[in-house]
């Protein structure tokens, strides 16, 4: 693999470590700040917005400008964002600095799975997606429950300082790994850029992607309070689990770019949206016993994340199918579109903690799943219908 995507890796992990390690403070984000769990629950929402904002309207925006100088400015910005957070003096201004910071992480994640696409050949374009998600898997499993522990014994200021500083060795990294002749396709006319909007068959992606990551984030918003009210565990410990959840992304990440390239990208969603819609209905009734709640908690985040590199590759080989001229925007939409599963859930997730109970947000994601399910299955069978179509022509 090119070394250029250890560049695109460490970015990943800068923002994935902002992205998800507010999951680990949201308890302490509450109390602190004086605010309830659902509100505060809003910082992984409104950062998600941000990123379903800033993926489709700022990658089409900067489709004229050189990819390595505008994968350096949104490391800037990312920088920025993480150094406002550290000093927000209250919830208003830590919202504006999540969604500031959202703005960054959609762009990069769009022109970075075309980017990594771009740099290996075909038959390893779901491994290359894979390894650069991989940041955000290793941020899960280091970065996140780092930032939780310092959040809780340093304040959750400092998790943003540090936060911070990782972004300034991505931006070093980039800038010294990065080629400057990367390919770019020409600029999307607004046209075109209305097709992908419009074309059924990428809707279709984009619906799956929604509910996928919407399902689970409507119970990851709130594990931590399910770890620490439900499961019985200390606020210390929340971190420790953090880590064995995120070392089980890492390998689940990873397999699931095998799965897609082995059996293609709906044939491995049909698997892991199976898997991860049966542990979240088992995790309702293992949360309120400890150590069966960690056995499963190690079960989801293998199937949780393996979804990501089959989803974003889809995406990609249907525009190249359907828009070739506008694939840096679809796959800019499906980054908009995991973060709009994001927010969604994380709001069901607060609607539910706040009528019903903790535990229901588990069972009630996994409905949201079985939906990505069903129309993983309906985008095959198209799929199916049309190579049955060419083959009789």
């Amino acid at each position: 693999m090119p070394v250029a995507l250890l560049a695109l890796t460490l970015s990943a992990f800068a923002i994935g470590t902002t992205e998800f390690v507010i999951v680990g403070l949201v308890p302490t984000i509450a109390t602190d700040l004086a605010v309830s769990l659902p509100s505060a629950g809003l910082l992984v929402s409104l950062y998600a917005l941000g990123v379903a904002v800033g993926a489709p309207v700022l990658t089409a925006a900067t489709s004229r400008f050189n990819r390595k100088w505008v994968l350096l400015a949104l490391m800037t910005l990312f920088i920025i964002g993480n150094l406002l957070a550290w000093q927000a003096p209250g919830y208003g201004s830590l919202i504006a600095a999540r969604i500031l910071t959202g703005l960054a992480h959609g762009v990069f994640f769009s022109i970075g799975s075309t980017i990594a696409t771009s740099l290996v050949t075909k038959d390893r374009e779901a491994s290359a997606i894979a390894i650069m998600f991989t940041g955000l898997t290793v941020a899960l499993v280091t970065g996140v429950p780092l930032g939780t522990w310092i959040g809780q014994h340093l304040g959750w200021r400092a998790t943003f300082l540090v936060v911070s500083m990782l972004g300034v060795v991505a931006l070093i990294g980039s800038a010294l790994l990065i080629p400057r002749d990367l390919k770019r396709a020409a600029p999307a006319s607004l046209a075109q850029q209305m097709r992908v909007l419009t074309h059924p068959r990428l809707l279709l992606v984009y619906i799956i992607t929604i509910l996928g990551y919407g399902g689970t984030f409507t119970a990851f918003t709130f594990l931590a309070p399910i770890l620490e009210q439900v499961s019985g565990f200390d606020s210390s410990a929340v971190a420790l689990i953090m880590l064995v959840y995120g070392a089980s992304v890492a390998v689940g990440n990873l397999y699931g770019g095998r799965l897609a390239d082995r059996f293609g990208a709906t044939g491995a969603l049909s698997w892991i949206f199976t898997g991860l819609a049966a542990i979240l209905v088992v995790l309702t009734f293992s949360a309120g016993h400890a150590i069966a709640a960690v056995a499963t908690i190690l079960i989801w985040g293998a199937f949780a994340f393996g979804n990501v590199p089959g989803l974003q590759v889809y995406v990609v080989q249907l525009a190249e199918r359907y828009v070739p001229e506008a694939v840096d925007v679809a796959s800019g939409l499906n980054i908009a579109a995991f973060n709009i599963g994001i927010a969604l859930g994380s709001v069901i997730g607060g609607q539910v903690v706040e009528h019903l109970q903790l535990t229901d947000t588990a069972w009630i994601g996994a409905l949201i799943v079985l939906g990505a399910l069903v129309a993983t299955r309906y985008s095959a069978a198209l799929d199916q219908r049309r190579a049955l179509r060419l083959a009789s022509t």
